[in-house]
């Protein structure tokens, strides 16, 4: 696709410059630059959020059946481009094409999830306790939302908040990652093509400290939607609660996999390569932690460790790639930086555990594995972002679910076994939002709940009907005939 980098702002129904703009770099060849990007100023941020508030009203007056036709028309063309739109994703972020390609087909498949919740928009009507009055529940647009939104999936995690969003009737401004620039733009000309009343959907691009924290602070400004770090989601906490805007954090995870006595090593070993290694372990959902329990250590790590030999590494768009690059300098020297504070704890480094240099110039690493850690190490306490798995050997599965709970985070974890009490166990005392029985802990689907616990979420679930808690607002209606 063709765009004006330059001109990559979007604010009320127009293209605009910015007062500045940022190189993005193909991670996985660093020569090659993908444009320089407009950066937003305040007085830029507060013309979208001043657009937004006009065109707030009248998006959630337009009849049902124009707004289902909206959504589905932009999950249809995210669908139908996604080949291409794929591409354009895995060369600014370093994902192989194949799941660049994959993110873009699940964007589109939100929209055309919420196209269709648009119209099952029903309310309740109840009996009052006073006799000949009527009670009626409904359900009205929260007002102006904003999302900002994170680089490892750039347009899925996007799509997920700004679908629900304009799908309940709401305006939305969007601030997505600086590092992943091109899929914002590609998504809003999207949705620019749609026609919705100027204001309804704004795109501003620029620094946490520029634009981010314009967008928290405001008082205008209904609801705040924010996936990232826990250190971030806290200052948006902090800045949001003196305005009473409703605040909706996703932030990080430690997320464990146990691998029980009786598990089947090619399905723990399958589950663990695509959980911890896959998309490089940028994912909040990754299994950093490998909690296996001591009668099945040997085999397991044995068979892991050859299976992840077999990986190929290398630029994003090549044939049969795995895993590409991580998404920046400043990702790979901090993984580093990990791997190097592993070994200063005592770790035993059984895999990977360096940069590689390849054909290309890029932010290369080897898929790394650690044995003999500790739970209570730095390095499985905070979240590392990285293509980075650690082993904790336990003796029994007691143990092991005592190890998958002792972390502040909760938002995913799972279990490889073949006993289904084993499995009934672990899904009743696993403290993470999401649990996966013979599953990677990466990978979820669209039309259920997705969220976690402890410091890893903050606020109403996002994803399929439970999005509306967020996204609405209850109105509770009394009448008594006249």
């Amino acid at each position: 696709m063709t765009f004006d980098a330059e001109k990559a702002l979007y604010i009320a129904g127009e293209w605009q410059s910015g007062t500045s703009t940022i190189s993005n770099i193909n991670p996985s060849d660093i020569s090659q630059n993908i444009g320089e990007f407009a950066q937003a100023s305040q007085q830029q941020v507060q013309h979208a959020i001043d657009a937004a508030r006009t065109a707030q009203p009248e998006w959630e007056k337009t009849p049902l059946e124009q707004k289902q036709k909206v959504l589905q028309a932009i999950g249809d063309e995210l669908i139908a481009r996604c080949d291409e739109l794929g591409t354009l994703l895995s060369s600014e972020e370093g994902k192989p094409f194949a799941e660049g390609r994959g993110e873009i087909y699940r964007a589109g498949q939100f929209f055309q999830y919420y196209a269709a919740e648009v119209l099952r928009q029903m309310g309740d009507i109840a009996e009052s306790v006073r006799p000949g009055v009527s009670v009626e529940v409904s359900r009205e647009a929260v007002g102006v939302v904003a999302i900002i939104s994170p680089w490892n999936f750039p347009t899925a995690t996007a799509a997920w908040k700004i679908a629900p969003a304009l799908a309940f009737g709401n305006s939305v401004i969007w601030k997505p990652a600086n590092l992943t620039p091109a899929s914002a733009v590609a998504l809003t000309e999207i949705i620019h093509r749609q026609g919705l009343p100027a204001g309804t959907f704004n795109l501003v691009l620029g620094s946490g400290s520029e634009v981010g924290n314009t967008l928290i602070n405001s008082d205008q400004i209904n609801a705040v939607s924010f996936t990232g770090s826990v250190d971030t989601g806290r200052k948006v906490a902090a800045a949001t609660a003196p305005n009473f805007v409703r605040c909706q954090l996703e932030m990080g995870s430690k997320n464990a996999l146990v691998v029980a006595d009786d598990a089947d090593i090619h399905t723990a070993v399958e589950a663990t390569i695509m959980g911890s290694f896959s998309g490089a372990g940028q994912k909040c959902t990754a299994s950093s932690r490998l909690v296996v329990v001591d009668s099945i250590h040997d085999a397991y790590v044995e068979a892991l460790i050859k299976r992840m030999s077999t990986l190929k590494i290398g630029h994003a768009l090549e044939d049969g790639v795995f895993m590409g690059p991580v998404v920046d300098g400043n990702q790979l020297q901090s993984n580093l930086d990990w791997i190097e504070k592993a070994r200063q704890h005592g770790a035993e480094l059984a895999f990977g555990g360096e940069k590689l240099s390849l054909e290309h110039d890029g932010y290369y690493m080897a898929p790394t594995l650690f044995l003999g850690t500790q739970n209570h190490w730095d390095v499985n306490q905070e979240e590392v972002f990285a293509p980075m798995a650690s082993v904790i050997r336990v003796t029994d599965l007691d143990e092991a679910i005592a190890t998958v709970n002792d972390t502040r985070f909760g938002l995913t974890g799972g279990i490889i076994t073949q006993s289904l009490r084993t499995s009934a166990l672990f899904k009743q005392q696993a403290q993470t939002g999401c649990v996966m029985v013979n599953l990677p802990t990466a990978g979820t689907d669209y039309h259920v709940p997705f969220g976690g616990r402890k410091q890893s979420s903050f606020g109403p679930r996002e994803q399929g009907q439970y999005a509306k808690e967020f996204y609405t607002v209850v109105k509770t209606a009394y009448q008594r005939p006249y």
